[in-house]
């Protein structure tokens, strides 16, 4: 997936002919939040140009969203396509969050741009800014269990990720009760209920 220039006239078009179940993994992604309860506050983690982001909101109408990304122009994108009350923040995955409480936390393909050890510090801070009984719906590229199923390409150096069964075993330790909803061959969709 690597680093390219944004256009924001072919992103989508791009994503969805380098991630071949895109279109089902933003569909699984946006269903997975579905059953948290009233949702007031929804933070989106790798914002984008917003595809994401506004499939949640059409999910939990009368939610506001704040999201992060670290593309200024692809905020600028997505500003344009999501709510005047959405808040956008140029920000990093690294950076600190910004503050909850927040009844859901959703990442749609930007976690694996972080390390293993990244990828454990942002779902304990993530857990910090959820409410009691909050959720987080982390939908990304995995390590699958067989090299046959890689589909994605990436670049090993900006792209980073991990197994599924590692991203449970963290997220599990940030407090989480973890299930993976669904998973197609080098993609997966985890759902974290925090459980204090």
């Amino acid at each position: 997936m690597g680093q390219f220039h944004f256009d924001p006239d072919t992103y989508d078009e791009l994503m969805a002919a380098e991630v071949p179940a895109y279109v089902r993994l933003q569909a699984a992604v946006c269903d997975a939040t579905i059953g948290v309860g009233r949702v007031g506050r929804i933070l989106d983690l790798g914002t984008g140009t917003g595809v994401t982001a506004r499939g949640v909101l059409q999910a939990h109408p009368g939610a506001t969203l704040v999201g992060v990304d670290a593309s200024a122009p692809m905020l600028d994108h997505a500003r344009s396509v999501l709510p005047a009350d959405t808040e956008l923040r140029v920000s990093r995955l690294q950076d600190p969050l910004p503050g909850g409480p927040f009844e859901l936390v959703v990442s749609a393909l930007a976690v694996h741009h972080l390390d293993g050890a990244g990828k454990a510090d942002l779902f304990g801070r993530v857990a910090r800014e959820l409410t009691p009984g909050g959720r987080f719906v982390l939908g990304d590229l995995v390590v699958p269990d067989d090299a046959a199923d890689t589909v994605t390409p990436i670049d090993g150096d900006y792209d980073t990720p991990s197994s599924a069964a590692d991203q449970v075993s963290w997220l599990c330790e940030a407090g989480f009760s973890v299930e993976i909803v669904w998973e197609n061959k080098d993609l997966a969709v985890l759902v974290g209920d925090l459980t204090n």
